[in-house]
């Protein structure tokens, strides 16, 4: 049975028709404000002069646009060189995160071990440990790293390898594997296929919508990490624009800082635009496969 708020016949009513095209169209506008409002706000304030963002924070250009705060930001400001860093931390945190949740999402939801109910259970369990108990924990073996004899302190490994323990990541993907045709995997194993084979060739091809998911999820959080990049990235030469640009708000003009931010969320942007369809196709994982 077809259930709505509304029945056809009221639908038909001139009156009740253009009230919900009202409401959905002040919904629409609210969301549109509330979403990218803020996006133009900082656009526009970084190319006022400081003096007009303080004396008139809502005008706009009350005494012209100054370009020139994205070159004064990039080129004297340097920020060219943690926007780099800010890349090189999101994508080695991208691929950790892929590697480690599809290989733990194909064990537990395909190959299903003996234990997999056990693993996939203490995985839950780590979900509703606070981020902030396992700091001090986590920095001991990032500092002193078994089997090396070189602490990871000041290089990227420190960013890219504790990304990887993403308890979530590892439950979505799961999540969506599960509800993978099981005769497709069968019918690869009676044709020879391997694990490995099967993982590759089968299992990853299909998995396009969630692989989508977990990377905006994963380059995301990269780009906006702040508090464990402050821990082990001490040295300014390795910081991202996360942990670099707060350090330097203090010492450059209004203007310059939000043209430094508006460059860094740049990037955040196109990556949602690039993966949003993927994002949106594996938004609802009740159902893979379709037929």
């Amino acid at each position: 049975m077809d259930r709505r708020i509304l029945s056809p016949s009221d639908w038909h009513k001139p009156g009740v028709k253009w009230s919900v095209r009202l409401l959905h169209g002040i919904v629409l506008v609210v969301l549109i404000v509330a979403g990218i409002g803020p996006l133009l706000m900082l656009a526009r304030s970084a190319i006022t002069p400081t003096q007009d963002i303080l004396e008139h924070p809502i005008a706009f250009f009350t005494n012209g646009v100054d370009w020139s705060t994205f070159a004064t930001a990039w080129n004297t400001l340097g920020i060219w060189v943690q926007f780099l860093n800010t890349i090189w931390v999101s994508a080695g945190e991208w691929i950790v995160e892929i590697i480690v949740a599809t290989t733990a999402g194909y064990a537990l939801s395909v190959l299903q071990p003996r234990y997999g109910k056990v693993l996939y259970g203490m995985i839950l369990a780590t979900l509703f440990i606070p981020i902030v108990v396992i700091l001090v924990p986590l920095y001991l073996v990032i500092l002193h790293p078994p089997l090396l004899n070189q602490s990871m302190i000041n290089t990227w490994w420190a960013v890219w390898l504790p990304a990887g323990a993403s308890a979530f990541n590892v439950v979505l993907v799961k999540r969506f594997f599960d509800n993978l045709p099981r005769e497709v995997f069968e019918a690869a194993r009676t044709d020879g296929a391997g694990s490995f084979r099967l993982f590759w060739s089968i299992v990853l091809p299909m998995s396009k919508p969630i692989l989508g998911v977990v990377s905006i999820f994963a380059i995301i959080n990269a780009w906006k990490d702040y508090l464990w990049p402050l821990i082990v990235l001490q040295n300014p030469a390795v910081q991202p624009l996360s942990v670099r640009l707060p350090a330097l708000q203090d010492q450059i003009q209004l203007n310059v800082y939000l043209a430094a931010l508006a460059i860094a969320t740049v990037v955040p942007i196109v990556i949602f635009l690039v993966f949003q369809r993927f994002f949106l196709r594996g938004a609802g994982l009740g159902g893979a496969v379709k037929g």
